[in-house]
Order: structure tokens, then sequence, then C-alpha cells
């Protein structure tokens, strides 16, 4: 098997769509059925969780770097937009809101964030409905925190500021 150019280093932060924000803490290689294959080990610090991910697999699996700073910049403004809540039955819109979540794509994120939050004037969230919208805050969080080099409690708080802005 002929080795691939790397496209993640050892220390990298990655976005792997499902599991959110990891670290590439080596990158091995492991003999299966007579094939040297090269893995990138990711770590998920949140989750406790390792990950090996073939490096020839690592585009089709949606790992991708940190989102560049346009990016972010755009998943803010998107907060401070007029929330878009579809009226279709909450299982439908909840397999929506999953979607756009593990799709990984920050700005997806950040609209299942603005659409599900609710002010103090609001009416409480049901418990699937918080569920969810804590999974995306904390998604959009973690990844704030690996992109500006802050904890995940300060990028949390940094969401709730714009929220709270619009």
């Amino acid at each position: 098997m002929v080795a691939k150019t790397l496209k993640f280093n050892v220390g990298d932060h990655v976005v792997y769509p499902k599991h959110g924000v990891g670290r590439v803490t080596e990158i091995e290689t492991q003999e299966l059925a007579g094939l040297k294959l090269q893995l990138y080990v990711v770590r998920f610090e949140k989750e406790r969780m390792t990950l090996r991910v073939p490096i020839n697999k690592a585009d089709s699996s949606g790992m991708r770097k940190l989102s560049s700073q346009a990016t972010l910049q755009e998943a803010l403004t998107t907060l401070t937009g007029k929330p878009r809540i579809k009226r279709t039955m909450w299982s439908r819109r909840a397999q929506e809101y999953e979607a756009k979540i593990n799709s990984g794509d920050l700005v997806s994120i950040a609209e299942v964030v603005r659409d599900l939050h609710r002010a103090e004037d609001q009416p409480e969230q049901s418990y699937s409905e918080r569920q969810i919208y804590e999974a995306a805050v904390s998604r959009l969080a973690r990844e704030l925190a690996a992109m500006e080099n802050i904890d995940e409690a300060a990028a949390q708080d940094k969401i709730a500021k714009v929220l709270k802005a619009a």
C-alpha cells in the first residue's frame, strides 16, 4: 500500500462530524489481513474516546481541519438571526436537527442553536428539545474553544452573550 501524503499532523485539532472536535495524538501503522494500514489516532477528551481513522478514508469520513475565521463569523452571525421553526411534527424536526449537528458544519450547528434557543420570557423546552439544544451548543462551543484557544465554558459564555444580544 502506498503511503498517502498526510493531511493532518500530530497535535492538530480536527473535526469528526459525528463526534466533534478531537486532537490527532499520533499516526500509527497497523497490519490488517496482510496489508499495512496507516491510521490517524484521534482523541476526543470530552467523550473520553479514541478513534482510529485510516489515512486514506479521512476525507470520505468527513474529517476536516477546524473552520476558518470567516466560517466562525458566519456561524456567530447566524446565531443573531430570527429563529426559523417549521410547523412540522417534532420528530421530523428533531431528525433534521440531529442531521445538521452530525454534519459537522459549523453554520448548520449554529442554525440548530438559534432555532432551539429560548429566552427567559419564553416557554420552557421539552426534554428532547433541550437535549438536542445542549448537544448543538456543546459542539459549537468545542470548535469555538479550539479555534480561539479558550476552554469550553468560556466559549459557551461567548455563545450565550451572542444569543442574549440578539
